[in-house]
């Protein structure tokens, strides 16, 4: 996968200018390609062990094949670009993902933007939207976003097998977004998987017409072995003697003015009672900025939690910029590489004109 936009020996010397890059996902490193080959020193900080975001740890080998994304990244540090990893910037309190990934240094956000000309920050949207439905707190519901992260840290071997939720017997996936996608594909084709999970149901609540991660998919999921519920959703999760319940109600389409997809309208008394060994919640992500509220003086958006910027992707301090999934909310890889490859040449012209 090509990040660098120039050959290693084609990096001019001379040039003065500092940028750090926060975040090493798809944005970032497609940023740090595009300002290398301008020749300025760019140092890129990421709390995950191997640079590459979502690329390495969040989606599945058969549909982001690793190797590609690694033989980018050793072309970006043969061009002479720092990574700085096992380090989480800024002050955003603890969660899960600090949890699972354990970064070893943690550096202020304040303190990288005075020692640098620029600061890009692309740190994605790794926090997932809760369903706020009863029991989605018990211990065998668990984020599928977390799931996917905790498997591939395991795999590739920089955490133990240990800190990978108990996914066995029959399993539950619910959505209909890629990270679903992801979440209902790993258990059944991973080895580490094979003799554990039985059974993989996902549940979304349009049709697969109307899915995000689109009809192929879901196609292909089935071929895999995925039942596929369409039409259905989780209301609650309860333990029943000594079983785990998944309580579901089938839904109908209906199409609102205004709207471009149909809104899922629940059938009342359709409700019917499931049971399942573990449920992964796949129900979309969060922007994660690198601090929580305001600071530094770079606003969020109030609804979104998004980084604002100006149309030159710079945020509301000057000389921070901002690109990717943080800005826009979750999306493809091909909108979060040209966002940060956008931002890079935002970048280049203010360092320019200074």
């Amino acid at each position: 996968m090509k990040f660098l936009r120039c050959k290693p020996s084609q990096v001019p010397s001379g040039v003065s200018g500092k940028v750090a890059i926060i975040g090493a996902g798809t944005a970032g490193l497609g940023a740090a390609g595009v300002l290398r080959c301008k020749g300025y020193q760019v140092t890129v900080y990421d709390m995950l062990p191997e640079p590459g975001g979502m690329l390495i740890f969040g989606i599945h080998v058969d549909r982001i094949p690793k190797g590609p994304v690694r033989e980018g990244v050793k072309e970006l540090m043969d061009a002479g670009i720092e990574f700085v990893l096992n380090t989480k910037v800024g002050n955003r309190g603890l969660e899960k993902m600090d949890e699972l990934v354990k970064p070893k240094n943690v550096v202020d956000l304040e303190d990288i933007i005075r020692s640098h000309d620029a600061v890009l920050i692309a740190t994605g949207t790794w926090t997932s939207n809760k369903s706020n439905v009863p029991g989605e707190d018990l211990p065998w519901v668990y984020p599928a976003m977390e799931f996917l992260v905790a498997t591939h840290l395991a795999k590739f071997g920089y955490r133990p097998w240990e800190i990978v939720p108990d996914v066995k017997g029959d399993l539950l996936v619910v959505g209909g977004g890629y990270t679903a996608e992801d979440a209902a594909y790993v258990p059944r084709t991973y080895p580490e998987y094979k003799e554990r999970v039985r059974k993989v149901v996902l549940s979304y609540r349009r049709t697969r017409n109307e899915a995000p991660m689109g009809p192929m998919e879901m196609t292909n999921l089935e071929a895999s072995g995925v039942e596929i519920w369409e039409l259905t959703v989780p209301i609650a999760y309860r333990e029943e003697a000594g079983r785990r319940v998944a309580r579901i109600i089938r839904n109908r389409l209906v199409q609102v003015p205004g709207e471009k997809r149909p809104r899922p309208e629940p059938i009342p008394g359709s409700e019917f009672d499931s049971y399942f060994d573990f449920v992964l919640e796949a129900i979309g992500e969060r922007a994660t900025p690198p601090f929580e509220g305001e600071c530094c003086g770079i606003k969020l958006d109030p609804k979104w939690g998004t980084i604002v910027v100006d149309k030159d992707h710079m945020t509301t301090r000057k000389g921070v910029f901002a690109a990717g999934d943080v800005v826009h909310g979750p999306s493809q890889l091909g909108p979060a590489l040209k966002s940060g490859m956008d931002a890079a040449n935002a970048i280049i012209r203010y360092l320019s004109s200074r």
